[in-house]
C-alpha cells in the first residue's frame, strides 16, 4: 500500500472513532431535527418554511463535534512532529486528515441530511440537491474546521476555541447551500447558489491545508 494510502486508511479509522465518530454526529443532527417541531410548533406549514436553513444550521453544528481531536491527538503522542518530518509534505497529510473526516462523519451526514429535511416537511423532490449540497458543505466544513483544529494546537479549552474560529467560516456555506434550495423550492434558478457553493468548498480544499500546515510548525517550534 502506498504511503498516501495508508495515512488516508489510518485517518479514516481514527476519524471514524475519534468522540464516537458518525454515531455522535448523526444522532446529534437527529436531535435538532426532532427538537425543532417542540420548539416551534408542529404546523407543517410552518416547519416546511424552515426545513432546510434549519437542516443545514444543524449540519454545521453537527461538524464541530469531532474537530477538536482531528490534530490534537497527534501533537500530544507526537505523531504530528513525524509527520511534520516524513517525506510526505505536511499540507498533503493534513488535506488527508480532513478528508478522512469528511468521510468518516462529513458523509453520513450528507446521507442524513436529505431524511432530516423532509421528516421537517420539505419537498421530497429537494432530495437530491440536499444530499448534493451537504455533501460539498460538508467538505468545506471539514477544511475549514481544520484550520481552527490547528491554530487552537495547545490552547486550554481548544473545542470552544475552535468553535469561535470556525463558526463565522461556516456563515458562507449555510447561505449558499440554503439559498440553492430554497430558490429551488420557490422555482427560481439555483445553480447559482451552488456554483458558489462549489467555489467556496473549492477555495477551502486548496488553500486550507496550507493555512493547517503553518498553523501546526507554530504550535511545535
Amino acid at each position: 500500500m502506498s504511503r498516501l494510502g495508508a495515512l488516508i486508511r489510518r485517518e479514516t479509522t481514527l476519524a471514524w472513532g475519534r468522540g464516537g465518530g458518525p454515531l455522535v454526529t448523526v444522532g446529534f443532527y437527529a436531535g435538532v431535527a426532532t427538537l425543532l417541531p417542540l420548539a416551534i410548533g408542529p404546523e407543517r406549514e410552518r416547519l416546511a418554511a424552515v426545513a432546510t436553513g434549519a437542516a443545514w444550521v444543524a449540519l454545521a453544528l453537527a461538524s464541530l463535534l469531532s474537530l477538536e481531536r482531528l490534530f490534537e491527538r497527534d501533537y500530544e503522542d507526537g505523531a504530528l512532529d513525524l509527520m511534520t518530518l516524513s517525506e510526505t509534505p505536511l499540507e498533503l497529510t493534513s488535506a488527508v486528515k480532513c478528508l478522512g473526516q469528511w468521510i468518516a462523519t462529513g458523509a453520513p451526514l450528507a446521507l442524513a441530511a436529505p431524511v432530516a429535511a423532509i421528516g421537517l416537511g420539505a419537498s421530497a423532490a429537494l432530495a437530491p440537491l440536499i444530499f448534493a449540497c451537504a455533501l460539498l458543505g460538508g467538505l468545506a466544513f471539514a477544511f475549514v474546521g481544520g484550520i481552527g483544529a490547528a491554530l487552537s494546537l495547545g490552547a486550554r479549552r481548544g473545542g470552544l476555541l475552535t468553535a469561535v474560529i470556525v463558526l463565522p467560516l461556516f456563515t458562507p456555506p449555510v447561505i449558499f447551500g440554503g439559498g440553492a434550495l430554497d430558490a429551488m423550492a420557490s422555482g427560481l434558478p439555483w445553480q447559482a447558489a451552488f456554483a458558489l457553493l462549489a467555489a467556496y468548498t473549492a477555495a477551502a480544499v486548496a488553500l486550507g491545508p496550507l493555512a493547517m500546515a503553518a498553523a501546526c510548525r507554530n504550535a511545535l517550534s
